[in-house]
């Protein structure tokens, strides 16, 4: 049975399947095989859509595309750039500090890419900034939008290991203001080298001036994370506020949302919820198999039995979601991998909340990796920068991703400090 679920899933992920019809149909092969009723493929998909928790992905998602036509992240780009205008290659500075900003609104990392790409690549080639690197710079600040909260990717977790979604918010925090703080520290040694500009001097009257401005948009993330952390209300209903916070500042504050766009707005929002919720309960199917012919339990005591040191284990872990992050993107492979690799982790000491994050992060890489990273192929073709150049100039980023990864993995004060 097992070989039927992945050599059918390899076989059509090679052939360019979209990946929620290669779990499907991959699961369909196993259930055939076991001689199981049909009816189990829709009695699994409807089960695993029926969770509250889930119901928090379109609403976040709607609050994204929201954010994007509203304005919103325009704003929230003049106020980083009134912050570090001042730095030697001060655009490069602003789109790490960006991205941490839009990850706090949207939850979704390509979306936070596509929206940073647009706008901040044309003004760094007008800068004379290598477009290389400008590409790479944008395809990896845009992916802290899985990292810190609300993300996606954390929500898609929480509900797959049962895991509560506010600790895993407030985990992510530490982890990704690491990794934004990594990739400023290596932009301004490049601008140091390269010699790029910088935008200005500081001035307190320009930060204050273009605060008041995004005001409204660096309010949502402080209303998610105190309400959720502070009971007011749950993750999934946080996104039904967000949505609806959203929506009213991007038509009556800052006015840029009309009435005639809200079909367009809806229609996309509804676009993206179906993509992700195909995914997620076709490989709710997938994991029930696996977990009926303990897979899970099997993997992990043969893991096990390769050695019964934390360290080797941890690292083996990495490894493995970093491979599977090459040619899997995040939410099927955090459903897939979850019911199989948490078992191990919390076997060796690590709990739930910590491995989530261990798990987002180099998911994430595979978000800027080839050849299935989504990131990858969308800064690519905003930049126009081909997809084996764009690759070789990630490779600082990937390093301090994978630093990063290795400091929570190895140190757990820094995702249970704040809950």
């Amino acid at each position: 049975m097992l070989g039927i679920l992945f050599g059918l899933f390899i076989v059509l992920l090679i052939l360019g399947v979209p990946i929620g019809f290669v779990i499907a149909l991959s699961s369909f092969g196993g259930i055939a095989y076991l001689g199981l009723p049909i009816e189990l493929l829709a009695q699994r998909f409807f089960t695993a859509l029926d969770s509250f928790s889930l119901m928090a992905i379109p609403l976040f998602i709607l609050a994204g595309v929201v954010m994007t036509h509203g304005g919103i992240t325009r704003r929230i780009i003049d106020f980083a750039l009134s912050i570090v205008g001042s730095v030697r290659g001060a655009l490069s500075q602003v789109v790490s500090v960006s991205g941490v900003l839009l990850a706090g609104v949207s939850g979704s990392g390509v979306a936070d890419t596509a929206a940073l790409g647009s706008i901040m690549v044309p003004e760094m080639k007008k800068r004379n900034y290598d477009p290389g690197f400008s590409a790479a710079l944008v395809a990896s600040a845009g992916s802290i939008g899985l990292i810190i909260p609300p993300s996606i990717a954390l929500i898609v977790y929480g509900a797959s290991a049962q895991a509560s979604i506010g600790d895993l918010f407030m985990a992510g925090i530490i982890p990704g203001l690491l990794i934004a703080v990594g990739f400023m520290v290596y932009c301004y040694i490049v601008a140091r080298i390269k010699n790029y500009p910088r935008e200005g001097k500081f001035s307190f009257y320009n930060v204050w001036k273009n605060f008041k401005s995004a005001f409204w948009a660096l309010l949502m993330p402080i209303i998610i994370l105190v309400g959720i952390r502070g009971g007011i209300f749950t993750a999934t209903e946080g996104g039904a506020v967000i949505s609806v916070y959203a929506l009213f500042v991007g038509m009556f504050v800052y006015k840029e949302i009309k009435i005639k766009q809200l079909p367009k707005i809806f229609y996309e929002a509804t676009m993206g919820t179906a993509v992700i919720t195909s995914i997620i309960a076709a490989t709710s199917l997938f994991g029930w198999l696996l977990t009926n012919q303990q897979i899970p339990q099997k993997f992990a005591n043969t893991l096990l039995s390769i050695s019964d040191n934390p360290i080797i284990i941890t690292l083996i872990l990495i490894v493995i979601l970093i491979l599977v992050g090459l040619f899997i993107d995040s939410s099927p492979a955090i459903l897939l991998l979850t019911p199989i690799l948490a078992p191990v982790a919390t076997s060796i000491g690590m709990d739930l909340v910590q491995f989530g994050i261990v798990m987002v992060i180099t998911l994430t890489i595979g978000l800027l990796t080839p050849p299935v990273g989504t990131a990858l192929f969308v800064v690519s073709n905003i930049s126009k920068v081909p997809i084996l150049e764009l690759s070789r100039k990630l490779i600082p980023f990937w390093i301090i991703m994978i630093v990063v990864t290795l400091l929570v993995a190895f140190i757990p004060g820094l995702t249970n400090l704040l809950y």
